[in-house]
Parts: C-alpha cells; sequence; structure tokens
C-alpha cells in the first residue's frame, strides 16, 4: 500500500499548470474546410430529399448535427467510436446499395476501391481508440488500488469490480442478441460508463453499495476517498481538461458526424442520385484522411498527458498554487453568447484603473472581447478603450472625469464556447502630497 503522507487529490489549480506543458498543436486548418465542405454536400443532398419521415436514424443524426457534441472528454470518446463504428457499418459490402455491389459500371468499381481505403482507415482508428479507452481504464483502476490496503479489502474490491465488469459485458451481449442498433448499444456502454463513476464516488461518500464495504476499509487514506469523491465532478479538477483540450476534440466529433451523415444519405439515395461527381469522392476520401489522421494525433497526445497526469500532489504545492490563484484574482466562467462586466464608481479625477486578465484555457488559441466603457453622471456613455479580442491582456489609465466605469469582457460572438476568466481588476484614488503645518517662524 502506497503512503498518502503530506499528499491531496490534484486540484484544478494544479492541472492548469500541468497541461501548460502539453500544449495541443493545432488541428489542421484542413478540418475546418473539409468540415464546411461535407457538409454543403450533406445540405445539398437534404435540399432535394429531405430526411424521409420513416428513416429515423436519418432524422436522428440531422437533429444530433443541430446540437453541440458533448462537453465531456470521455464521453465524446465514446461518441467518436460509436460514429466510427456506424461509418464501417456502412462501409461494409452486404450494407453498399444494391447498384454499387453489382460494381456494373467503371465509376462503380473506383468507388468500390475507394471504400475499401476508407474502411480500413476506420479499423485503424478504432483500435487506436479502443487501446487508448482499455489502457485509461485500468490505468486509473490499479493507481487507486495501490492505496488501498494490500489485504481481504483489496481483493473485495477487485472482486467487486470483476464481477460488476463480467455483468456489464453480459447485458451489452443480452441487447446485441436482441437485435439492437449500434446506436443503442453504446447508449447502453456510456450509461454503464456513468454508473462505474457513481459507484466510485459512493466509494468515496462510503454510500450505497459500498456503505457495508467501507465499514471494514480501516486504513484507506481518506485522500483516497476524496479523490475518487470529487474527481468527475461538473466543476471539479477535470474540467481543466476539458476547456483545456475539449474544444479540438469537439470538432473531430462533429466531424465524424458529418461523415457518417454523408454516407448514410448517400447510400440511402444511390439508386437515384449517385455520388455526382469525382468532386465529391475526392472529398470524401480526403476528410476521411484528416479525421482518422488528425483523431489519431488528438488520441496519442491525450495518451500521453493521461499517463504522465499525477492524481495526487503534495500538500504545500497545491497550497502554493491556491495562493498565487487567490492572490486577488476572480476567476469566472462567460458562457458562449454572454458578457461579464465589472463596474467601478470613480469619485475622483486623476484616478487609476488598472486591469490584469486572462483565459485560463488560453493555451488553445481561444480569445474573448475586451472594452472599457464610461458613464457620466448624466447618463451618457463614451467609449474609453475599444473593443478588442484578447487571450489574455495588463493596461491602466488615468481617468479624466468622475463617474462609472464599466469594464466588459464579451464572449457574445461565441455559439460554443464558454470562457473562463480569471481576472484582477484595481481602482487606486489619486495620490496628494500631505499638506504640512506652517511654522512660527513663516507665519
Amino acid at each position: 500500500m502506497a503512503s498518502t503522507e503530506g499528499i491531496v487529490p490534484i486540484t484544478r489549480a494544479f492541472l492548469a499548470s500541468y497541461y501548460d506543458t502539453y500544449q495541443f498543436p493545432p488541428l489542421s486548418n484542413d478540418v475546418a474546410r473539409l468540415s464546411a465542405e461535407i457538409r454543403s454536400f450533406t445540405a445539398d443532398l437534404l435540399r432535394h430529399s429531405p430526411a424521409a419521415q420513416g428513416l429515423r436514424e436519418e432524422r436522428l443524426l440531422v437533429s444530433e448535427l443541430e446540437t453541440e457534441p458533448p462537453h465531456k472528454v470521455d464521453e465524446n470518446m465514446w461518441k467518436n467510436r460509436e460514429h466510427i463504428e456506424e461509418i464501417l457499418f456502412l462501409l461494409e459490402k452486404p450494407h453498399w446499395p444494391q447498384t454499387l455491389r453489382k460494381q456494373s459500371s467503371p465509376d462503380d468499381a473506383e468507388l468500390a476501391t475507394v471504400i475499401d481505403r476508407l474502411h480500413q482507415k476506420f479499423q485503424t482508428s478504432l483500435k487506436t481508440l479502443e487501446t487508448f479507452q482499455a489502457k485509461n481504464s485500468e490505468r486509473v483502476f490499479n493507481t487507486v488500488m495501490t492505496y488501498i490496503p494490500q489485504d481481504f479489502r483489496g481483493r473485495l474490491i477487485r472482486l467487486q469490480r470483476e464481477r460488476s465488469e463480467r455483468n456489464k459485458q453480459a447485458e451489452v451481449e443480452a441487447l446485441v442478441s436482441s437485435g439492437a442498433t449500434i446506436r443503442e448499444r453504446y447508449a447502453l456502454l456510456w450509461n454503464q460508463q456513468m454508473e462505474r463513476r457513481r459507484l466510485l464516488a459512493q466509494l468515496g461518500s462510503a454510500t450505497g453499495v459500498y456503505k457495508t464495504l467501507v465499514k471494514y476499509l480501516v486504513g484507506v487514506p481518506q485522500v483516497l476517498l476524496d479523490f475518487i469523491r470529487q474527481i468527475n465532478d461538473d466543476d471539479g479538477p477535470m474540467e481543466e481538461q476539458r476547456q483545456r483540450y475539449g474544444p479540438p476534440l469537439y470538432s473531430l466529433t462533429t466531424m465524424a458526424l458529418l461523415i457518417r451523415l454523408f454516407i448514410s444519405l448517400s447510400w440511402g439515395r444511390f439508386e437515384t442520385r449517385k455520388l455526382r461527381s469525382k468532386q465529391e469522392l475526392a472529398v470524401l476520401e480526403e476528410v476521411v484522411d484528416v479525421y482518422t489522421t488528425e483523431f489519431v494525433r488528438f488520441i496519442t497526445f491525450i495518451s500521453e498527458v493521461f499517463a504522465n497526469s499525477p492524481f495526487f500532489i503534495p500538500a504545500e504545492v497545491a497550497g502554493a498554487l491556491q495562493g498565487r490563484n487567490n492572490d486577488d484574482y476572480q476567476e469566472t466562467s462567460v458562457p458562449a453568447g454572454k458578457i461579464h462586466e465589472v463596474s467601478l464608481a470613480v469619485d475622483a479625477i486623476n484616478s487609476y484603473i488598472a486591469w490584469d486578465f486572462s483565459l485560463v484555457q488560453g493555451k488553445i488559441n481561444l480569445d474573448i472581447g475586451f472594452s472599457v466603457e464610461y458613464t457620466n453622471p448624466s447618463g451618457q456613455k463614451s467609449l474609453i478603450l475599444p473593443y478588442r479580442r484578447f487571450e489574455s491582456d495588463q493596461g491602466n489609465f488615468c481617468t479624466c472625469e468622475a463617474g462609472n466605469y464599466k469594464l466588459i469582457w464579451d464572449n457574445s460572438y461565441s455559439s460554443f464556447f464558454k470562457k473562463v476568466l480569471r481576472y484582477k481588476v484595481d481602482c487606486i484614488p489619486p495620490v496628494t502630497e500631505p499638506v504640512e503645518p506652517a511654522t512660527e517662524a513663516e507665519e
């Protein structure tokens, strides 16, 4: 059993510092360009032949495309895995359109060759993702177990996990045997993932099915129970990971959905509208190549980040980071489409207004609008600092008039990402020289 003396669970402040050393190189510009092209092709297909009422899967995909990807990193991984499996299903020969299966023309033969290449690329991506998920899950469990007493208590937890995993696998197999769709299978898999989290939280809180077991866990360090109880909270340490690495993953999730929808729509309309031109086929092959390459690159990167990230840190490190973050700074989340304002009432001219701010997730090249506005006592407004977008900024100015000064952080242009803002604002009154009393001689 590893010692927990002097350590505490990782904090969000620690992860912010740790992730600074792991900056994900931005996605290729081809991701946005090709996503836009495939989206245009998809819109064209739907415009000429809307999703049929009887084709529930088409309508579900169109509806999913109109919503944001999941916020959690692991949920996005499962969603990409679902999309890849669905695409592989569509690319298997028994599921090709009947005309294409016959390959009665040179164009059909060429398309069949391209499909085989696409199938291989998705197979490689799927294996990479499955390996990553399995290794990461095993690493988390084994790390937790190093802090559990290595006697009957540890064996009880291992047996409980093995039994639970067997039951979950049997549940999946029963669902598949009943003829469930890939979508339904992945809905179950994600529910099972959330059940694992719930059981961990119960272990940390000594409630639920673990209530009796925890009575016997004398010697299990409280720091471990604290860690497994809070690690996946919506505003817990992992939110830093979501803010830092979520946006590129969200783009890839949407890209996979677009590929899946385009192929599904094309197959459903193949008899009346084959892939229109060499251009569509070339774009499809390019978009698959970029998606699979970038997705595997992201998985390789995040695997290294996870493998080297500790679960516990020395208490003095956590204290130092917390102290640094609380040095008169505040932190707030500015939702997409919203603004955050700080108003300062200034009573004297020649006061100094100063600010220092940055985005917690600024390392992935996100920014936020910033401006300063003045309102005089009669209610008239004027702009002191024009609107500009920053990742971070420091500045100050000397007031020429008394009144209300408003510092505005503007995220209204964003329709997708919230911004986590860390800032400090000061209003420093004018410095006046003290008037010394006159002496008798001067009088």
